[in-house]
């Protein structure tokens, strides 16, 4: 398949190539201003009646291949006079463009969706802004995509708090998350790493679905997210939020930005919570939420130089401290001094990134990058008396270089990359240390010379100090039939370590007994490298009614994996084991999405979502564990011209699949599937001279909670206890008051 991938890339790139001199088969040329005999760099060449053409270079010349019964050429440039030439026998000519009239200002207004599509990129991605965040509270990412249904948010566990997310079915560690397109959340913070990113913070976001693009690594397998920061360069020099819910937690957040000079700017981001008070809603004497304090600060500094030269660098320090457990337990006296069962979770975590990159003004389309960043994450924590600490420390550095073949319809992205990563890990007793060193290279190529049909292939190969070398091709394709439809497909394999403990925390938090079934010596744990291909397919029409714009998308992903680490909770109810797949795992994913503005203030959006996961357990297929085959979605969003904006999510869950808990006595035996439950957000704002806004808000309106969520909460030392079996809400209707202020 590399073969034949690059034997397809060698066809369509040989005959674009630069000319060198003057051909007959070519014609060059050079296009200046009359008015000032000056070169017109990046004029717009092409043949009459085609799409083959080239822009012109820093010195106004270009170079275009005849096409066979074509002799005329368009010449085009913003602010001049386009012109016509009929070519005939000439092999050079010389063209000066006019300088066109000058219009009065023209004012276009757009209303900006919350989220939105690119109709010429060959891959769907979801352009999330700042409107949709705000949708909701959003305090921090985890609880940002209440209002998107690609994406589900669930609790890990009843005792932790930690929210997790999942695309196409399957869990968090399989989606790319990237900051800026560096990767971001990783590792050990994987499961929970999205908390670690306040809300307000967040610029905007883009979300793909399936395989992403291989200049950001090999790890992509259900799809991509990668986050924008708030940049120094930001207009509002002030942006404070402060937030308060009836579970009593309290935040803060103050976003500062400054021009030093006409080249540097800074930003400081801040952010803190605490959640000191006592719930326990269901009486099961368990904390319904951790308490918990965050401390959250980013510095990040930006150079603009006027050569095109960039730089960007930033640092960003987290500390957590998360209390959970029995209601009266005593966590100044640790697991040992308590006779109750308490849970904590310490979290010290330092990031630091550097990005440096130039592009050339009189080729725009040629420019390079530097991007490094390193991580040191630790965490510190107990279950019980259950101890699990882990330590990362990361490194990861990026060259890449960007030009064109010929013209731009044919773009090129290439580089050299470097993943180091050290994991110390102990649970119990038991240490678990492992280095990986990944090296790598990445080819990308674009074709866009076609109103219609475009693409990007993208090849990258890394060798492994543990699983060798191997190949990760991507290929996204698209078809526009008409202004209204495009189709898009993708294809592509990603391969990943998944580090089992931690990013399955949620487990610790019961009496289970972790068996891994590794081979000795054989990657992380004794266990193979998790290996997919996703191939997808969307659909999506745009439509005007009466100036009212429209969106319907359609979508189906196909997950195979060769080798999958299996998590297996059916076994046995006092066991969680661990190891290789035997046998098949696939995940099939279909939705259907309908965006529409009823009224010019007015935005609905409905959607419906089937998931069709199965895992090979012990030799037997069998649905995923707490997922849903089935959900619907419906989201109203009003505003007024008095800046009074409204905003209401229905989310219906269908049942989710139980582990099988058949061994236990019958007091502690589950049904083989959840009911299926609706809960339901709103929220209200108000906004005085764009600068104050006040909130409010209602999660989970009507209330509903999922019973008894811990099993065996009465005797969480004896062999039945288990918290990791959670398959809805837990605290139930949550209201919400927060001001924000700009400046």
């Amino acid at each position: 398949m590399v073969r034949f991938l690059i034997g397809v890339l060698t066809v369509l790139l040989s005959g674009y190539l630069p000319a060198h001199g003057q051909r007959n088969d070519h014609v060059q040329g050079k296009i200046t201003s009359v008015d000032e005999n000056e070169p017109m760099v990046g004029a717009s060449v092409f043949w009459l009646g085609t799409s083959t053409g080239t822009v012109s270079d820093a010195d106004g010349l270009f170079s275009i291949e005849r096409v066979q019964d074509r002799d005329q050429l368009v010449i085009s440039y913003i602010g001049y006079q386009g012109d016509t030439v009929k070519v005939g026998g000439s092999t050079f000519l010389e063209i000066a463009l006019i300088a066109g009239n000058t219009l009065d200002d023209v004012e276009v207004v757009r209303r900006k969706k919350a989220t939105e599509y690119s109709f010429l990129d060959p891959a769907l991605v979801q352009q999330i802004d700042e409107k949709e965040l705000l949708k909701a509270a959003c305090c921090n990412l985890s609880e940002s995509f209440e209002t998107n249904p690609s994406v589900d948010v669930a609790f890990s566990d009843a005792v932790t708090g930690t929210r997790q997310i999942q695309m196409l079915g399957l869990a968090g560690p399989n989606i790319q998350i990237t900051r800026e397109n560096m990767p971001y959340i990783r590792g050990f913070s994987s499961l929970y790493g999205l908390t670690l990113v306040p809300g307000t913070w967040v610029e905007g976001m883009q979300l793909s679905k399936g395989t992403g693009s291989v200049v950001n690594g090999f790890e992509s397998i259900a799809g991509q997210i990668n986050i924008e920061l708030r940049k120094p360069e930001d207009p509002e020099k002030l942006y404070l939020n402060l937030y308060a819910n009836e579970g009593a937690r309290f935040e803060a957040n103050a976003n500062m930005s400054a021009q030093i000079n006409e080249g540097w700017s800074t930003a400081l981001l801040l952010h803190t919570k605490t959640n000191q008070k006592k719930f326990d809603r269901n009486k099961d004497g368990f904390l319904d939420n951790p308490l918990s304090d965050h401390v959250i600060a980013t510095n990040r500094w930006k150079y603009m130089g006027t050569d095109g030269l960039l730089a960007q660098v930033g640092l960003t320090g987290t500390v957590i401290r998360n209390k959970g457990g029995q209601i009266d337990f005593i966590h100044s006296d640790g697991p040992l001094g308590n006779d109750l069962w308490g849970m904590g979770m310490d979290i010290d975590r330092w990031e630091g990134w550097l990005k440096l990159g130039k592009v050339y003004e009189d080729l725009p389309w040629r420019s390079w990058a530097v991007q490094i960043s390193g991580t040191h994450h630790s965490q510190d924590s107990y279950f019980g008396l259950r101890r699990y600490d882990a330590v990362q420390k990361s490194l990861y550095s990026n060259l890449l270089y960007q030009s064109i073949i010929g013209n731009t319809h044919h773009q090129i992205l290439m580089g050299l990359s470097w993943q180091y990563d050290d994991y110390d890990e102990i649970l119990g007793s038991t240490e678990y240390d492992q280095i990986e060193s990944v090296p790598g290279s990445f080819f990308e190529y674009t074709y866009g010379g076609h109103e219609k049909f475009s693409f990007v292939a993208g090849l990258r190969g890394d060798l492994h100090n543990q699983y060798g070398f191997f190949v990760t091709p991507r290929l996204h394709t698209r078809y526009a039939f008409n202004d209204s439809w495009v189709w898009r497909a993708s294809i592509g394999r990603g391969l990943r370590t998944a580090k089992i403990i931690s990013e399955n925390n949620g487990i610790l938090a019961s009496q289970r007994t972790f068996e891994i079934f590794g081979n000795s010596g054989y990657g992380p744990y004794g266990l193979g490298p998790e290996i997919a291909w996703n191939i997808g397919t969307n659909l999506v029409y745009t439509f005007q009614n009466n100036q009212h714009p429209g969106t319907v998308s359609f979508d189906f992903y196909h997950t195979n994996f060769q080798n999958q680490i299996v998590i297996d909770l059916d076994y046995n109810p006092q066991i969680v084991r661990f190891y290789n797949l035997q046998g098949k795992s696939y995940s099939n994913s279909f939705q259907a999405q309908i965006d529409y503005e009823l009224h010019k203030r007015l935005n609905v959006r409905f959607a419906y979502r089937w998931y069709d996961v199965k895992t090979t357990y012990d030799g037997t297929l069998l649905e995923k564990p707490l997922l849903s085959r089935q959900r619907l979605f419906l989201n109203l969003d009003y505003a007024t011209p008095t800046d009074w904006h409204m905003d209401y999510t229905i989310n219906w869950q269908g049942r989710k699949r139980l582990p099988n808990t058949d061994a236990n006595p019958s007091e502690y035996q589950l049904d083989e599937y959840s009911p299926g439950f609706i809960v339901m957000n709103a929220q209200i704002s108000k906004r005085w001279n764009k600068k104050f806004e006040v909130y409010i808000g209602v999660e989970n309106l009507l209330n509903f909670r999922q019973d008894n969520p811990i099993l065996g909460a009465e005797d969480p030392f004896g062999e039945f206890f288990d918290s990791s079996l959670t398959w809805g809400p837990i605290f139930g209707r949550n209201s919400y008051l927060g001001v924000r202020y700009r400046l």
